[in-house]
């Protein structure tokens, strides 16, 4: 019998984890939460009330009221939502007020969960069962993001990619509450060099060898 797991990925984005976290919750018949979609919602809801984005109050008011259901919303996938989450998440309140939705979610299966975002394995479960950190380097993610825009039909220069992506890391890494960053027990995976298939592989082979130590 497969030990109960809770696993959370972390990472900036593009870098492949809410694939490779997806892909890894079908494997072992467990939830799954892509927990930026939390702050894309946020972000969404706030604006569709009138709202700022950098008004805490306002913010923090659509993370109380946040309805599960809306997160399968296909506007929430899109760069510019990621984009517009970042911005809500630099708020403290905002992610103290979503913190108990993702550990809720972490105990809500006897068989375990998978979690991605930016702090799952430093704050929303610092005693998750499995930590990885899934890095690629900025020209790697930004390729990966420019040709999304490409297959939308947006014609949008990958130099711009490049420097929207950037922004995103500084400001993911630099907010005063829960920043980007590894947990010290993580284990890391570049996929710089990786299609899904070979990061989905590469993942499944670190968490073999973290079981069998």
């Amino acid at each position: 019998m497969r030990p109960r797991l809770v696993i959370a990925i972390d990472g900036p984005a593009a870098s492949g984890k809410g694939t490779v976290a997806k892909k890894l919750a079908e494997h072992l018949g467990v939830p799954y939460l892509d927990t930026g979609l939390l702050y894309r919602a946020v972000a969404r809801d706030v604006e569709a009330r009138g709202g700022e984005l950098e008004d805490a109050t306002a913010a923090v008011s659509a993370a109380q009221s946040i309805d599960a259901q809306s997160l399968c919303d296909p506007g929430l996938r899109g760069p510019l939502a990621g984009d517009k989450a970042s911005i809500i998440a630099k708020i403290p309140a905002v992610r103290a007020a979503l913190l108990d939705y993702q550990r809720n979610f972490a105990k809500s299966s006897a068989e375990g969960a998978v979690l991605d975002g930016r702090d799952i394995g430093t704050v929303v479960c610092p005693e998750a069962d499995i930590k990885i950190f899934v890095t690629a380097s900025d020209e790697a993610r930004a390729q990966r993001r420019y040709l999304e825009h490409q297959g939308r039909g947006e014609n949008v220069a990958y130099e711009v990619v490049l420097e929207d992506l950037r922004r995103r890391d500084a400001r993911d890494r630099d907010r005063s509450v829960a920043p980007l960053e590894a947990a010290g027990d993580a284990l890391h995976l570049d996929t710089t060099t990786l299609d899904a298939d070979a990061a989905f592989a590469a993942v499944l082979a670190l968490i073999a060898a973290q079981i069998t130590r």
